[in-house]
């Protein structure tokens, strides 16, 4: 009877949930997209040197976005996803569409850093809302799901943002604020639908039957219980849980390799001595590669039940796999071993984000998925950097 429950509770959970959610991410990811298309010609008409475009891209928004992680994600777990996803998505996507009317290098920084406040909050806030939702069995499975829209975001974000600033000079507006306009619109729209769509907890879901409710609430008071039946940790706690900041760490390290794989990544692929047309097509391969190994990845880590070993051995998947890269360049091999090294960091996702739930909860589960993220997303502004003195 139970099992019976779970299918029809789960699945319809999956339908209302993951596409949802997943659009929302496909959103908040095109964003980051379309800046660079816009820098094209934006630096151009603001007359931006290249350090000061890469200063507001990068640094601005991420000292934004690093100030308000904790925070939005303690106040998300005190009002409710729904109120605080749909502030999060409207006030990013105004201030996207600000971006439409910098004038010069300040304002630029300016509405960048504000656009870093305003987004800070919704990765690590959908994270923790998976955790009201999906029973541990489930979070590998749920997180593999909704990261895909990073590859579709990055496959779909070039023709998208490139086809709009073809607007340009229409209404007397340039093509790439043309590009901040009109991509800030869905966001807006999607932010105010989380309001009506969203929905907070399972005992305020009007779309689960009476029974439905009762087994999902009592499977995630049951992980809640036997949480906290080990040792109960408090917001402050959180932050400098050893585990947490180990998995801070890992997460760094990740991320400064992928960044700087997606840094490299045309360039490897341009030496194998394709043209231009061909190089886009071939580095498109590991991102598709990578992406069917998250998914598997997730029903592999749900299915086992063990989340450590499966992102360590993702780790090493990636470890090698740039490697070959790096020692193999020229030849078929460097494209190998790119989408190698994308599925170890795309595949270790849905093993790692589980983990912080498995010993914080509440209020401190809030707070340590959002410094988690806060801290490895550093990289984002020390990556670059080193990349390019050395």
């Amino acid at each position: 009877m139970d099992r019976t429950i779970e299918q029809r509770t789960m699945r319809k959970i999956y339908w209302r949930i993951l596409p949802f959610t997943g659009l929302l991410y496909f959103i908040c990811y095109l964003d980051r997209v379309n800046v660079g298309f816009a820098a094209l010609t934006m630096r151009h008409d603001l007359g931006l040197s290249q350090g000061a475009l890469g200063l507001g891209m990068g640094t601005a928004f991420f000292i934004g976005y690093f100030l308000l992680e904790v925070p939005s994600n303690v106040i998300l777990h005190k009002v409710g996803a729904r109120l605080w996803i749909a502030r999060i998505m409207i006030t990013w996507g105004l201030i996207s569409g600000a971006t439409a009317f910098v004038s010069g290098e300040w304002s630029f920084y300016t509405v960048r850093f504000l656009l870093g406040l305003a987004e800070a909050g919704f990765f690590p806030g959908m994270i923790l809302f998976f955790t009201y939702w999906f029973p541990p069995v489930h979070r590998g499975r749920i997180i593999a799901g909704f990261m895909t829209a990073i590859p579709i975001s990055i496959a779909l974000g070039a023709p998208v943002s490139t086809s709009i600033m073809e607007l340009h000079g229409f209404l007397g507006f340039a093509g790439w604020k043309w590009l901040f306009l009109l991509e800030a619109i869905p966001a807006v729209l999607l932010g105010l639908v989380c309001l009506f769509f969203l929905t907070d907890r399972p005992e305020k879901a009007h779309w689960l039957a009476p029974d439905e409710k009762a087994w999902i609430t009592a499977e995630l008071k049951k992980e809640q219980r036997q949480v906290e039946s080990v040792r109960s940790y408090t917001l402050w706690q959180s932050l400098y849980n050893p585990r947490v900041i180990a998995l801070a760490v890992i997460y760094f390290g990740v991320a400064a390799a992928s960044v700087g794989l997606v840094m490299f990544l045309a360039q490897i692929v341009k030496e194998l001595g394709l043209s231009n047309f061909w190089t886009g097509y071939a580095a498109a391969i590991p991102y598709i590669i990578g992406t069917i190994g998250m998914i598997v990845a997730g029903f592999v880590t749900d299915r086992m039940g063990e989340r450590r070993w499966n992102c360590f051995a993702a780790c090493l998947c990636a470890t090698f796999g740039l490697t070959l890269a790096g020692l193999t360049v020229g030849s078929w091999w460097s494209l190998l071993g790119l989408s190698l090294a994308t599925i170890g960091f795309y595949g270790m996702k849905p093993s790692f984000w589980p983990m912080p739930s498995l010993f914080l909860t509440g209020t401190a589960a809030a707070a340590g998925i959002a410094w988690i993220n806060a801290l490895g997303n550093l990289a984002g502004t020390i990556t670059p950097w080193i990349v390019g003195v050395t």
